[in-house]
């Protein structure tokens, strides 16, 4: 297979090559750093590359007897600068920690379980606080179909990173929109799932109720396959939830039959206008769907101000990951700033916070009683230039992030999965993106979704130009 091929298969063809004999893994690893090393100085995806850890565990996997490959074997991950590697900083977007992680993050062990080589770990802004992946320590991560522009954020060098083909799948965060909205920016699949569906530990949540993990991907199974490696609950985790009535991997092979999916440009927040582009993808998309056979129509989920239950858990989910970093004093001015105000915020007001989010939930999940499904814009505009949190401080940077969370904050308030899924490329070549929001418990219904989408649109094969 050509290697631009090869680096763009994704996740689950490249497992199946290296199965099947097609490819080793050290030749896959090699394309991959071969890739990342022509390429990453102008995206700046990666916050370090494991070149020789991941060669020597693509050795490894090669030598690994046919009875001890798992799913992913051979195949090369990336791994969001959140969550702990083993042998690596956990550096959260910054430079305020120094000490390496002493094991694996839940969902890092299971990928390595699964057979995954991890290749390196990717750029967030510090403690994922920011829909732009922009960093006073470590620069601007670039959009591979712009470098001019964002990728998004907060797990933009995971969505670069992928986009470019430097890596078939990457591991995210979202605690506001984090996996979807570098998703649309970079015209990748990004499923955010229930609360409590991926273990975060060794924390016990992230970002109060907030905050969950999982891929980034160009297709649906990609998605899926890796999902199936990682969820599932670890003793200690404060949220669990029941099996889905199917594994995400049958789920993307599964027709859904004929569902009932409302269109809604209604955003949370007030005067961020959505763009002409962006609601035109919403409705060829909508239109899509009713070539497919579903029930589409207009209606607006009745939504609370979600402000009050919001933002202490932002400003506590931010207070409990500064807590773990060895230089305070290295924190972005900008963190500070979060901190400080964060006072007001204290613990009780967060567990208060957490509760009130389950009373929202109930309420806004009733709209689900009458439809199956909701289609919404993921992202109000298309990818800003880079540089949106030069010269602001706390405030001037959630002004500038309104239209990025306007569709996405309030699911994970609630709780509820939601996908970014490609729209199509705007007409200055970038991508567009809709969001596709189930009820609680319902990633099967997006993924059979999406991958119909996925069918009928073909995003896979648009590549950016690099």
């Amino acid at each position: 297979m050509d290697v631009e091929e090869l680096a763009f298969a994704g996740i689950a063809r490249q497992a199946e090559l290296v199965r099947g004999g097609e490819v080793s893994s050290r030749e896959l690893t090699e394309a991959l750093l071969e890739r990342i090393g022509r390429l990453d100085p102008e995206l700046n995806a990666f916050r370090v590359v494991m070149g020789e850890e991941a060669l020597a565990e693509a050795e490894a996997s090669d030598a690994a007897p046919e009875g001890d490959r798992g799913p992913l074997h051979g195949v090369p991950v990336a791994i969001k600068d959140e969550n702990d590697v083993a042998g690596q900083v956990t550096m959260f977007g910054g430079s305020a920690m120094t000490t390496p992680a002493a094991e694996d993050g839940a969902a890092t062990r299971r990928l390595r379980e699964a057979g995954a080589v991890i290749i390196g770990k990717t750029h967030l802004s510090e403690f994922g606080q920011w829909p732009f992946t922009e960093s006073q320590t470590f620069g601007y991560t670039r959009n591979p179909w712009d470098p001019s522009r964002t990728p998004g954020g907060s797990s933009g060098g995971s969505g670069a990173a992928v986009a470019a083909g430097m890596v078939g799948a990457a591991l995210g965060g979202d605690g506001g929109g984090s996996i979807r909205i570098p998703s649309a920016c970079c015209g990748l699949f990004g499923l955010k799932p229930q609360r409590g569906r991926v273990s975060m530990a060794p924390m016990d949540a992230l970002w109060g109720a907030l905050g969950v993990i999982g891929p980034l991907t160009r297709r649906v199974a990609d998605s899926a396959l890796f999902y199936d490696v990682v969820r599932g609950p670890e003793p200690g985790d404060r949220f669990q939830v029941p099996e889905p009535e199917m594994t995400f991997a049958e789920a993307a092979r599964t027709e859904p039959g004929r569902l009932r999916i409302a269109v809604s440009t209604k955003p949370t927040a007030r005067g961020v206008p959505l763009d002409a582009e962006q609601r035109a993808a919403l409705e060829a998309t909508a239109d899509a769907l009713r070539g497919l056979g579903h029930e589409v129509g207009e209606a607006d989920p009745e939504y609370p101000d979600p402000t009050a239950a919001f933002i202490p858990q932002f400003m506590g989910g931010v207070r409990a990951e500064a807590r773990l970093v060895d230089h305070p004093d290295r924190l972005e001015r900008r963190t500070k700033r979060t901190l400080a105000i964060g006072r007001l915020f204290p613990d009780p007001v967060v567990e208060w916070a957490i509760r009130r989010g389950d009373v929202l939930s109930g309420r806004v999940n009733r709209f689900f009683e009458s439809w199956d499904l909701l289609l919404t814009p993921t992202i109000c505009e298309p990818p800003r230039p880079v540089g949106a949190l030069d010269g602001v401080g706390f405030f001037g940077a959630a002004f500038r992030a309104q239209p990025y969370v306007a569709y996405c904050a309030i699911w994970n308030l609630l709780g509820n999965p939601a996908a970014s899924i490609p729209a199509g490329t705007s007409t200055g070549g970038l991508p567009l993106a809709v969001q596709l929001v189930g009820p609680p418990n319902g990633e099967p219904p997006i993924i059979q979704i999406a991958a119909q989408l996925e069918r009928e649109l073909g995003w896979p094969d648009r590549r950016p130009p690099v």
